[in-house]
């Protein structure tokens, strides 16, 4: 638990201080018995007023003051959990960041969700009642053993057994339920996931008819779930009648041995209305600290979670530093290739070419052939087994990671805006962009009319997900987006796909009129969206097969011939 104790060693104070309050809250506790002790055996016995007013004031200080630490405590508490809540949020967040895309994949999007609400908020819950019961609770349990040992040995023996056996029983309880718990959590992993699975693909869904199969995977899910909490529900359902009825029989037990010793002058009244008071106040600090452990262990389970995400390693480190030469070529491949985990053949192999400052380069292929993961490989969104990606003279791996970045425009077949405005989504990459530079980057990318359409201009509120705006439009904001601040280099990959052959001309065409020093990357599947670039990559299976302008690749290359054949383009 070397990670979740990290997030801690800044509250250590707030740690400290809140168990440390609320363990003199628990000190007055047990001396509010004494004192009703007292007021009984001398104050009601004597009639004496002015004592029983003496000790009332004391009750009320020791009250007083108890509540007074007890606020205190519960403040350190809650403020220590808080700021561990935010801590953990943050890390496990940044650290997802910092994978590569595989080792991200494999976290999953459900899994991370759950880990940042549902994980934390338990490692929240479980710190705050650490720090408010940890210490309290025991004390008092030993505490009223002490005490009433000390006041009636014969009767306190009868309140050990009782301790013990709820304790035992509690335990068994518990054991049990910790292992429902375990489940629930799984089961709640796997609810969440076919959630979002069916959130994102509801379209899909309902253009198939998938609703009612679709309805069917989630009520079994949604069933199984339901029938572990409610056996586990109706388990954990035991544990406060079970605790009533043996602290009642405790009770009981010691107000008959209590009559008995005082009808033979063992012991007084007072003495046995403070015995129940301890054996009260122990019994149910036993039942609230074996809920304690409950809690701690849920919580614990959520922290190993957590930590599997922390200490994973990600397989892409940041270079010591490198500086980009101006007159070095914008990038370069040199014998480059990658395998996915669990692959049989390389998703690239032995790539390699040069593409110059000012020039555009196209890259076509089927799918599956390793288009995105070429440009994946320039971002540093995984690393190459093999070969040298140079970027601005300098190899990628000695840049660190967001100064490379910084030199790169990417746009994504799949565009992503964020809730906010246009000009917060354009300003993404380039914070300090004028409005100039916003507009001139809109007008590249075929999106200046649209946006100047709706009432808000650049300050146009921007949906989830960019719902407010059409396929065609997202794309070509996303486009936008990746040029603004005029980057040495833009990757546009398949970013044409939603745009009809129209915009998809304009587009290209605008953009080499604007592109002057800066190297654009065009990865698309239409033979017309790269068939103008300087020079043409083409992709089969991870292999270059070949390379060249439109015209030499017509009469060199096959697969780029069959590719022009089926788009209707002979030449």
């Amino acid at each position: 638990m070397k990670e979740i104790a990290k997030s801690l060693r800044g509250q250590r104070h707030k740690m400290a201080l809140g168990p440390l309050f609320k363990l003199i809250e628990a000190i007055f506790e047990l001396l509010v018995p004494l004192v009703i002790a007292g007021m009984i055996n001398v104050g009601i016995y004597t009639a004496d007023v002015s004592f029983i007013l003496q000790r009332g004031l004391w009750l009320l200080g020791l009250t007083v003051c108890g509540a007074l630490c007890a606020f205190i405590g519960q403040y350190f508490a809650a403020q220590a959990a808080a700021e561990v809540g935010r801590t953990l949020r943050n890390r496990v967040w940044k650290k997802t960041l910092s994978l590569s895309h595989e080792q991200a994949g494999q976290v999953g999007a459900g899994r991370l969700i759950h880990l940042v609400t549902g994980d934390v908020l338990q490692i929240q819950h479980g710190v705050n009642m650490l720090v408010r019961l940890g210490a309290r609770i025991p004390f008092l349990a030993i505490g009223g053993v002490i005490m009433a040992l000390w006041l009636n040995p014969t009767i306190g023996l009868v309140f050990l057994g009782s301790v013990l056996v709820l304790g035992a029983i509690l335990a068994v309880i518990v054991s049990r339920l910790l292992r429902g718990f375990g489940k629930i959590q799984s089961e709640q992993d796997e609810l969440a996931q076919l959630t979002r699975e069916n959130l994102a693909g509801a379209r899909v869904i309902c253009a198939f008819n998938r609703q009612a199969v679709e309805r069917t995977d989630f009520d079994r899910e949604a069933t199984a779930l339901t029938g572990l909490i409610i056996r586990t529900g109706r388990l954990a359902a035991l544990m406060n009648p079970v605790s009533t009825l043996l602290i009642n029989l405790a009770i009981f037990c010691t107000l008959y041995l209590g009559a008995r010793h005082t009808v033979q002058g063992l012991t007084n009244p007072g003495e046995i209305v403070a015995l129940v008071s301890y054996m009260t106040t122990t019994l149910l600090a036993i039942a609230v600290a074996v809920n304690l452990v409950m809690i701690c262990t849920r919580a614990m389970a959520s922290a190993k979670r957590v930590e599997e995400v922390l200490e994973m390693e990600s397989t892409i480190v940041d270079g010591a530093g490198a500086e980009p030469q101006a007159d070095a070529p914008a990038l370069r491949f040199a014998g480059v290739t990658v395998c996915y985990e669990q692959s049989t053949r390389p998703a690239l192999e032995d790539v390699s070419f040069i593409l110059e400052r000012g020039q555009v380069l196209g890259i076509i292929g089927g799918i599956g052939s390793g288009k995105s993961t070429l440009a994946g490989l320039i971002l540093r969104f995984m690393d190459a087994e093999a070969g040298e990606i140079k970027v601005s003279g300098a190899d990628v791996k000695d840049y660190a990671r967001q100064d490379l970045r910084r030199q790169i425009g990417y746009a994504p077949q799949k565009s992503s805006l964020f809730t906010g405005t246009v000009a917060e989504n354009l300003r993404m990459a380039c914070p300090d962009a004028t409005d100039e530079a916003l507009w001139e980057a809109l007008t590249v990318a075929q999106a200046a009319d649209f946006v100047r359409e709706r009432t808000g201009g650049l300050n146009t509120p921007v949906e989830q997900g960019g719902r407010n705006f059409s396929g065609g439009q997202r794309q070509r904001l996303g486009i936008a987006c990746a040029l603004v601040g005029r980057p040495p280099l833009v990757i546009l990959d398949d970013a044409f796909a939603a745009l009809d052959y129209l915009s998809d001309k304009a587009v290209r065409q605008a953009l080499r009129d604007w592109a002057g020093d800066t190297a654009v990357v065009l990865i698309g599947q239409r033979v017309a969206t790269v068939q103008n670039a300087d020079q043409i990559l083409v992709l089969d299976e991870g292999q270059v097969v070949g390379l060249g302008t439109h015209e030499v690749l017509l009469e060199t290359c096959t697969v780029y011939q069959e590719i022009c054949h089926s788009q209707g383009l002979e030449g």
